[in-house]
């Protein structure tokens, strides 16, 4: 059997692309035959597939479907027997507890295999030496690109129990030339640095490698980190119970799907029926996933939330599906205000160009049955942000959403996920 190198992979054309797919695809069916989620669907499946068409017979996954009935138990899909699984994670959190995660020793590997796409896209080599600015807890984090840097011979250098402070004099003394945080946390550090007086542009970090939240592929937000550090950004988007599954187009414009070890779909819902239909090129719609090369923890037809745009008519390099501006948003996060879908990602933007580091934060409340949105942002004494900020805000959304100032580090701050959105419509 042939294997496909990666470049080869982004290569291949939409036919030869479909029949790759459709032999991991029907490899995958076969595993889960037993699987107790998936039996009862696959009962009256006819193996194999003839056709990529043919998997929209099967039932969407949602998250609610992958959750255990108790805390602390791994989420539904990771059915195999415990002593398979030699890796554990566990996601951001979820009905109020985090889902444990569970990975093979070859289910980590092809997480190594996705991560490869995305150092190509940020041009790591082994003369690189990287900083991994985040906490090395159970969360997935930069696990996997911990692992994959070091399995193509980076200096890897963790980051771990230490303050940005500390961090950024590591970065300083360690000449680290790649940056793995999320888009948040490298503002954050932006933010550390100014007030230390340290001059960002005088180390050596050239691309910031950001994940974990939208941000990455949002022009204002990517260009508001790099004119700080003066280094590339390059996105990528995972998630825990799926695998990594994006990485940057050539131009930094949004993200391509890992369509070699990923089946991706973009269904738009009807809100009335819930019934769901393709996306055309470039409509606002919901990506639906299914991991090929993941037997321990398999996602088939996998809500993912992430609301993107699909762009398969492109003259980028890749041919895999293209996603301008990458995760636009999350289906759980919209809100409609007054007739205008608005999604945290768009609000975050519009903040960078007035307050390109200051730390701010969105709280969605609830009156007469209609969602309402304000802003707090971090007050940081050098321009005044509250008057141009709900202008800016106006005039691009046509929307008048209240902006009020607050105390410098009064906010929250996570190196994580960021903590900007704050849903308060249900209490």
């Amino acid at each position: 059997m042939t294997i496909l190198t990666r470049p080869q992979c982004c290569g291949l054309s939409r036919d030869e692309l479909t029949q790759l797919q459709l032999g991991k695809l029907n490899g995958i069916l076969t595993s889960v035959s037993e699987h107790p989620l998936y039996a009862p669907s696959m009962a009256a499946c006819q193996l194999p597939l003839r056709q990529l068409d043919e998997l929209a017979g099967l039932p969407l996954v949602t998250k609610s479907d992958l959750l255990a009935a108790s805390p602390g138990e791994p989420g539904r899909i990771f059915a195999l027997p415990a002593e398979q699984y030699t890796r554990y994670h566990q996601t951001s959190g979820s009905r109020g507890w985090p889902m444990p995660v569970l990975d093979t020793t070859a289910d980590w590997a092809w997480w190594l295999d996705c991560w490869q796409y995305v150092l190509d896209a940020a041009e790591v080599t082994n003369a690189d030496i990287a900083m991994m600015a985040f906490s090395f807890g159970p969360f997935i984090g930069f696990w996997s690109a911990n692992d994959a840097l070091v399995q193509r011979g980076v200096l890897v250098i963790p980051g771990g129990g230490l303050s940005s402070l500390a961090r950024l004099n590591m970065i300083a003394q360690q000449r680290c030339s790649v940056l793995c945080c999320t888009p948040t946390y490298a503002l954050h550090l932006a933010s550390v640095a100014a007030e230390h007086s340290i001059d960002l542009s005088k180390n050596n970090v050239s691309r910031i490698i950001v994940a974990g939240e939208p941000g990455g592929s949002v022009p204002t937000i990517r260009e508001a980190i790099e004119s700080q550090w003066g280094a590339r950004v390059i996105d990528h988007a995972g998630a825990s119970e799926l695998g990594a599954w994006g990485f940057a187009s050539a131009d930094d414009s949004g993200l391509h799907v890992i369509e070699s070890e990923f089946i991706a779909e973009f269904l738009v819902f009807d809100p009335v029926t819930a019934v769901p239909r393709r996306a055309a090129e470039g409509e606002l719609s919901e990506l639906v996933m299914t991991n090929l090369g993941r037997r321990g923890g398999p996602a088939i037809r996998y809500r993912t939330g992430d609301i993107v745009r699909p762009q398969w008519d492109h003259d980028l390099p890749c041919r895999f599906v293209h996603l301008p501006g990458g995760v636009l948003g999350r289906t759980d996060d919209m809100m409609v205000i007054r007739g205008v879908n608005v999604f945290p990602s768009s609000i975050e933007a519009i903040v960078r160009e007035i307050a390109p580091t200051a730390e701010f934060r969105m709280i969605a409340t609830r009156r007469d049955e209609m969602d309402q949105l304000r802003i707090e942002v971090e007050n940081e004494g050098v321009t005044e942000v509250q008057t141009p900020l709900a202008e800016l805000l106006r005039d691009r959304m046509a929307l008048r959403i209240p902006v009020t100032t607050v105390a410098p580090g009064s906010l929250p701050r996570s190196e994580g996920k960021s903590r900007r959105w704050v849903d308060e419509r249900h209490r």
